[in-house]
């Protein structure tokens, strides 16, 4: 979770691990639009001496939908070529690192940005450097603004950053995967306890973020920067892949890979392979385009999660176990967008094509005082429009699945009075959000890192 270790396969390869995608107009820059793919979940940050890193041999991509048919109408895509300079030595650094040129760092990565439109390709940048990983005080001194120099302009008004944060995601993952318990309300779990505070199974933890800040009239399928929030081209859908050529072989050492690029992982709305496709499906669901999600409509407007609560906390959700419709609430939010109509004043409709994406309306400006619950707390700037770094997604669509979305579409349902003060009980207890790009905090560092207490009972 959000998508970390989602599926089977992609599982045992976590370069290519697509783990949480971001879309949102920039708090900072609100004629611009930040897109964000984080990849390589769970990096322990004294991983070395060979660190985490992108994978050259991975096409990883963030695309765009801004015509109502689920099709990547734009796509950018991001290939890395890692070098080693000193052949001799099996370090990754033989010196305090203070340059992202420095010739103390041994494996420097570089990376190229190409723009992909109804078929024609235009790179817009060539070998920009990734910064190092956090190593430590003395490796990677004044990391911070080591990693800030890696944020380049490739164009008016855009920028481009690849390379190691701080994994912006929260969720209690040791209490949900124990038979979906929730820490605060464990005491009316099946197999009951003491409720407790959440604990974030993401403290400490790193990712590799790719994220790209570009102009509105970029991304808008007629190039307007829409003012009107009813506008239908003020909505774009979002979603990340990443891809790997067809066929492998290995031999003396050396993996080389053959044939046509074939998507190995995907992401739009957090939380969708992960808990609502079965795992018999999550494999293929990872290998196909949004575009042909209807095949999946079924696990979303009868999501085993919501037959599961009533069960896990008896007595707690008899409404929404009383519940047999199809939850046409959860359909508009993950497969089609909200259409208008339903939140006064508000839409991120992207058409009836069924798809999982996030739907940006980028005519919302950024909220003054944003609440990180979005759209279901009155801030129509946050998730599920779109996705901030900071929104609580994970509180969000427990409730949505608990059922306080149902009236939206279905005025004659109230929600049972737990469904709006479910959660797991964490909140982000890593390294501070920035509020510039790239948005997402200055990762941990090894050296400073203590690794966690285990517990057997």
């Amino acid at each position: 979770m959000s998508s970390h270790r989602e599926a089977p396969e992609i599982s045992k390869d976590p370069v290519a691990d697509n783990t949480d995608v971001y879309a949102f107009v920039s708090p900072d820059k609100p004629g611009t639009v930040t897109l964000i793919a984080n990849f390589i979940p769970f990096q322990n940050p004294y991983g070395g001496p060979n660190f985490y890193e992108f994978g050259d041999d991975v096409l990883y991509q963030i695309h765009i939908s801004n015509r109502g048919d689920a099709k990547a109408d734009i796509s950018y895509q991001f290939r890395f070529q890692a070098k080693i300079r000193n052949k001799k030595t099996f370090l990754y650094n033989t010196g305090p690192i203070n340059s992202l040129d420095d010739p103390d760092w041994n494996r420097p990565q570089y990376y190229s940005v190409t723009r992909v439109e109804t078929g024609r390709s235009r790179v817009l940048a060539r070998n920009l450097a990734v910064p190092p990983v956090n190593i430590g005080p003395r490796s990677t001194p004044k990391y911070a603004k080591l990693a800030q120099k890696a944020v380049h302009t490739i164009g008016a008004d855009r920028k481009v950053f690849a390379g190691q944060r701080a994994d912006g995601f929260f969720a209690d993952l040791g209490s949900i995967f124990d038979l979906g318990t929730l820490r605060p309300f464990q005491m009316a779990h099946l197999i009951p306890s003491a409720a407790a505070m959440g604990v974030n199974g993401l403290q400490a933890q790193n990712v590799h973020t790719i994220a790209l800040q570009v102009p509105i009239r970029d991304l808008t399928r007629d190039g307007s920067t829409p003012k009107n929030v009813l506008d239908p081209r003020a909505v774009i859908g979002v979603y990340a892949s990443a891809s790997r050529q067809q066929s492998r072989m290995i031999s003396g050492g050396e993996t080389l890979w053959h044939g046509p690029y074939r998507q190995v992982s995907r992401l739009g709305n957090p939380l969708f392979n992960e808990v609502i496709v079965p795992m018999a499906e999550k494999d293929k669901w990872n290998s196909r385009a949004p575009k042909d999600d209807k095949a999946y409509a079924g696990f979303v407007t009868k999501p085993e999660l919501a037959g599961l609560l009533p069960v896990l906390y008896p007595g707690v959700f008899p409404r929404l176990a009383a519940y047999k419709k199809p939850r046409a609430d959860l359909a508009a939010i993950l497969l089609t967008g909200i259409p208008q109509g339903v939140v006064p004043g508000f839409q991120n409709f992207t058409g009836p094509v069924q798809a999982d994406m996030l739907r940006l309306n980028v005519a919302v400006p950024p909220a003054k005082s944003p609440n990180p619950l979005g759209l279901v707390a009155g801030d129509a700037a946050g998730f599920p429009n779109g996705r901030r770094v900071f929104d609580d997604v994970v509180t969000v669509e427990l409730r949505a699945v608990a059922g306080i979305t149902i009236p939206l579409v279905d005025p004659s349902f109230t929600p049972d009075d737990a469904a709006g003060a479910i959660k797991d009980g964490t909140s982000n207890t890593n390294s501070d959000y920035l509020t510039w790009f790239p948005y997402l905090g200055v990762p941990a560092g090894g050296y400073q890192t203590k690794p966690g207490i285990p517990a057997v009972s």
